[in-house]
């Protein structure tokens, strides 16, 4: 018949699809006020989240936060600067003149336009000579004998050639100059043509890396580095002049030194060189002038060089 339907079949009533269309539509609105990024999101859902959500998300931990805080970036502290400034000049000096400066924390070299060009060493290079004896010795397992140390004593604090001879000859010679530079990372340097101490070629930019090198042990080695800055400390009399001259006196004394000097008849000229150690920095300072005005021009010479670089002057 026409007018029958089937029972469990046929077109739903009109009433109840309007019905059950308002209660899908009303939960899809209620599931997007929850749903955190939606723009019907509540306040408090879009910033932290489902409240139906597991207990353990603790506020500040809410969905799209990391469950560990954002590590803070910790600013590199900023180095003190050294006492020297990276400058050219330009003064009224006699002659040939370099300057070097190495901040031994980062390995940084400042210094003049010709801090690489060498000059003959003199002394200086006798901190050199009493190291390399000491760290062999050190290395033989051989204690130096108290008469040896009151030897390099006199070396150092006061320049004793005689005995800085001797210990030349039990290192080698010209073989120690060769070590200095393998373990310096010297590039200027050269063993003397005539194989002595007092002729080693050096450029102000080797000598601060030699005073790095005692500095940080490889010169002396671990056992006697200590011992040699402390006599380079108490350097005195004749050879107690140049860089550490420039600083306040309640300095001079922290900052260990090695100069040399020498009248070159050959060249007819002074050769006047000093190193320092300081805190964190090591320097090198060279003059060559004319040899009719004596040692105490060049003397005073490298005093006035470090005065005009250090930050102070600038």
């Amino acid at each position: 018949m026409a007018g029958r339907r089937r029972a469990g079949g046929g077109d739903a009533s009109p009433l109840r699809l309007i019905a059950v269309a308002v209660v899908l539509l009303g939960l899809v609105l209620v599931s997007l006020r929850l749903l955190p990024g939606s723009p019907l999101a509540s306040p408090a859902v879009a910033q932290w989240g489902d409240p139906s959500a597991p207990a353990d998300r603790a506020a500040g931990n809410a969905p799209g936060r990391s469950s560990r805080s954002a590590p803070t970036a910790s600013p590199s502290p900023s180095l003190e600067p050294l006492p020297f400034a990276d400058k050219q000049i330009d003064l009224d000096i006699e002659g040939w003149y370099a300057w070097s400066v190495l901040d031994t924390r980062t390995g940084e070299i400042i210094g003049s336009k010709n801090m690489d060009e060498t000059s003959t060493t003199a002394s200086l290079i006798k901190a050199w000579i009493v190291a390399d004896y000491l760290r062999r010795a050190d290395t033989a397992g051989e204690k130096p004998s108290d008469a040896k140390l009151a030897d390099a004593t006199r070396i150092i604090r006061d320049s004793d050639n005689t005995r800085a001879e001797q210990f030349y000859n039990s290192v080698g010679r010209s073989a120690s100059i060769k070590r200095l530079i393998s373990i310096c990372k010297t590039t200027d340097s050269s063993v003397a043509a005539d194989g002595g101490w007092s002729r080693t070629d050096l450029s102000p930019r080797d000598t601060a890396r030699l005073g790095a090198c005692i500095a940080d042990g490889r010169a002396a080695g671990p056992k006697w580095t200590k011992w040699l800055i402390n006599e380079m400390q108490l350097v005195r009399g004749a050879g107690d002049f140049g860089i550490r001259k420039a600083f306040p006196e309640a300095e001079q004394k922290k900052i260990a030194i090695k100069n040399g000097w020498i009248d070159r008849t050959k060249e007819q000229e002074m050769h006047i060189n000093c190193l320092a150690i300081g805190d964190n920095w090591t320097m090198g300072v060279m003059v060559r002038y004319p040899i009719n005005m004596g040692y105490e021009y060049g003397m005073k010479n490298c005093q006035k060089i470090t005065e005009a670089v250090l930050r102070s002057a600038s």
